[in-house]
C-alpha cells in the first residue's frame, strides 16, 4: 500500500518516498522543560507516537529523535529576562538545572502513563552548545548572519536576496512580516525587524551562559533543533513534526538555517498536529479553562465528573485526526470510555470464540483489512481506522451470539490483526482491575453484614466474621467513628 502524508510545506497530501528505502529519519520538537507538560502538548506528542508506531508497523526502520529544550527559549529575541527559564527560576527560587530536572521528570512520567514509546534519541539543547556555536560560525562565514553587541542574528533579507524564500512554510511574504513586526527591546541590535537570534549575549543576571567567540551568552531557540536534527539525521531527512503553533516562526527559521548552512532543504515532509480545546474554548490559564493531564486522570478538577484512565484519554485523542482541532469535554470523555470498554470487551470475547470451518461467514475479512490499512496509510487517519475496528467489534459480538461464523484461518488472522492495530498501532492498553479497590469494597460489605448481625444480637455470626477475617490477616477495629480494618 502507498503511504500518503500531508506535507505542510506543499499544502497537500503526497505519496511518501523515504530518502533511504525502508528507513525513516523523523524529528519532533520536544518540550521546553520550565513547567508541567500541559494537555495540548500531550496531544501533539501522542499524535506523533501514533505516527511512529504506524510507521514501524508498516515495516519501516525509524530513527525517532525528539529534543528537550533546557536552555535558550527566548521567543521574541528582545529582553533576555523574558527567557522562560529565567522567569521560572525566580518564581520557584531554584537553580535553572533544578527546574530542568523537575519538569523533565514530569514530562517523562506523564508520557509513560499515556503509553508513549520513547524516542530513539532524546538530545538536549545544553548538551549541544558546541554544535550550535559551530553552526552560528558557519552562517556568519557564509554571509547569512552577523554579530551585534555580543549577539548574533540571522539576516532574513540577505537570505531572500539570494533567491531563497523566508516564509515558504507559513505562506507569509516578507513585506507583510515586516509590516506586522512589534517594537521589542533589543530590536536596535538588528539590521531588520524579522532577523532572529542565533546567539544572545547574556545579561549580568542571566545564570545559564556559555563562552563563545562573541562573549558569554546562550543559544537561540530555533538553532538547537537545526543543530540536533542534522547531527543525528543528516543535512536532509524525511519527516519533521511538531505542533501547529511551531510552524511560524520556529519551523520557518529551521528551514532558513538548514538551507543557508547546507544549500539544501533540511526536511522532505513537514507534519503539524493541530490544537486541543476544552468545552469548545481554547485552554488558557488566564481564563480558567485549563487542566493538567494528571488532574484529568485523578479527577481533581472542576470540568469532569470522574477520573479517566490514561488509555481512555488516549482513545479519545485518537478519535480525532491529528490535523483536526480536538475538543474534549465531559460528554466526549464519557462516550470515549463507553467505546473503549466495548472495544476491549470484544477482544476478550474473541479469545473465547470457537471457529467453524463448515459454514460461510458474511464478514469479508480481507476487505475489512484493506479498509483498515487504507485509513492507516491515508495520512494516519486514526478516526476512520477506529470506525473500521468497530465494524470488526460488531462482527465479534455477532459471532458470540452465534449469529455469525468464522473459519479457523480467518479467526487467527482477525485476532492477530485486531491485536496489532489496537495495541501496537493505537497504543491502547487494557485497564487492569484495581485489586486494592475491590478488596476495600468487599471488606466494607463484610463490615456492614457484621454490623447488622450485632444489631440483631447475632453475636455468634458477628464474632465469626471478625475471627475469620483475622485468620486471613485482616484485623477489624471498632471505634467511636465506626469499624475500620488493618491488613497485618
Amino acid at each position: 500500500m502507498q503511504l500518503k502524508i500531508y506535507n505542510s510545506l506543499a499544502g497537500e497530501k503526497e505519496i511518501f518516498k523515504p530518502i533511504l528505502e525502508g528507513n525513516i529519519g523523523m524529528y519532533v520538537c520536544g518540550p521546553t522543560v520550565y513547567s508541567n507538560v500541559h494537555l495540548g502538548n500531550v496531544r501533539t506528542f501522542l499524535s506523533f507516537d501514533f505516527i511512529y508506531r504506524s510507521l514501524k508497523h508498516l515495516g519501516y526502520k525509524v530513527r525517532y529523535v525528539r529534543n528537550i529544550t533546557d536552555a535558550g527559549h527566548l521567543t521574541d529575541d528582545g529582553d533576555v529576562n523574558n527567557d522562560r527559564f529565567v522567569k521560572q527560576t525566580r518564581l520557584e527560587k531554584l537553580e535553572p538545572m533544578e527546574i530542568v530536572q523537575k519538569y523533565t521528570v514530569d514530562f517523562h512520567k506523564v508520557l509513560d502513563l499515556f503509553n508513549l514509546l520513547p524516542p530513539n534519541i532524546e538530545p538536549t539543547a545544553t548538551g549541544h552548545i558546541v554544535e550550535q556555536i559551530e553552526l552560528t560560525q558557519k552562517l556568519i562565514e557564509k554571509g547569512f548572519a552577523y554579530e551585534s553587541n555580543g549577539s548574533v542574528y540571522f539576516d532574513v533579507l540577505e537570505y531572500n536576496r539570494r533567491g531563497l524564500n523566508y516564509g515558504e512554510l507559513s505562506k507569509r511574504n516578507i513585506e507583510e512580516l515586516f509590516a506586522n513586526t512589534r517594537d521589542l527591546d533589543g530590536q536596535g541590535e538588528k539590521k531588520n525587524p524579522q532577523d532572529f537570534a542565533l546567539w544572545k549575549k547574556a545579561s549580568p543576571a542571566h545564570i545559564m551562559r556559555w563562552n563563545s567567540p562573541w562573549g558569554e551568552g546562550f543559544p537561540g531557540w530555533h538553532l538547537e533543533c537545526t543543530a540536533m536534527s542534522t547531527k543525528y539525521l543528516g543535512e536532509t531527512f524525511d519527516i519533521h513534526g511538531g505542533g501547529m503553533d511551531l510552524k511560524f516562526p520556529h519551523h520557518e527559521c529551521e528551514i532558513a538555517q538548514g538551507k543557508a548552512c547546507n544549500d539544501a532543504s533540511p526536511v522532505n515532509y513537514w507534519m503539524h498536529a493541530n490544537m486541543l480545546t476544552m468545552n469548545s474554548q481554547r485552554m488558557s490559564k488566564s481564563t480558567g479553562n485549563y487542566i493538567l493531564p494528571m488532574q484529568l486522570m485523578t479527577g481533581e478538577n472542576d470540568f469532569f465528573e470522574k477520573p479517566f484512565h490514561p488509555s481512555i484519554v488516549r482513545f479519545c485523542f485518537l478519535q480525532a485526526h491529528y490535523r483536526s482541532v480536538l475538543d474534549i469535554s465531559n460528554d466526549a470523555m464519557l462516550a470515549s470510555e463507553k467505546g473503549f470498554i466495548r472495544l476491549m470487551e470484544a477482544i476478550k470475547v474473541l479469545n473465547n470464540i470457537i471457529p467453524n470451518d463448515e459454514k460461510q461467514s458474511g464478514f469479508n475479512l480481507e476487505e475489512w483489512k484493506n479498509k483498515a490499512y487504507d485509513a492507516l496509510t491515508d495520512d494516519f487517519n486514526s478516526p476512520v481506522l477506529i470506525a473500521h475496528l468497530f465494524e470488526a467489534v460488531k462482527y465479534i459480538f455477532a459471532l458470540n451470539d452465534a449469529k455469525e461464523t468464522i473459519s479457523t484461518k480467518d479467526f487467527e488472522e482477525l485476532k492477530s490483526t485486531l491485536n496489532a492495530l489496537v495495541f501496537d498501532v493505537l497504543g491502547l492498553q487494557t485497564i487492569e482491575e484495581n485489586n486494592n479497590e475491590k478488596l476495600d469494597q468487599t471488606l466494607k460489605v463484610l463490615i456492614e453484614l457484621r454490623n447488622q448481625a450485632r444489631k440483631s444480637k447475632n453475636f455468634d455470626l458477628s464474632d465469626q466474621i471478625r475471627d475469620k477475617l483475622l485468620a486471613e490477616g485482616i484485623e477489624l477495629k471498632d471505634g467511636r467513628d465506626g469499624t475500620s480494618y488493618v491488613l497485618n
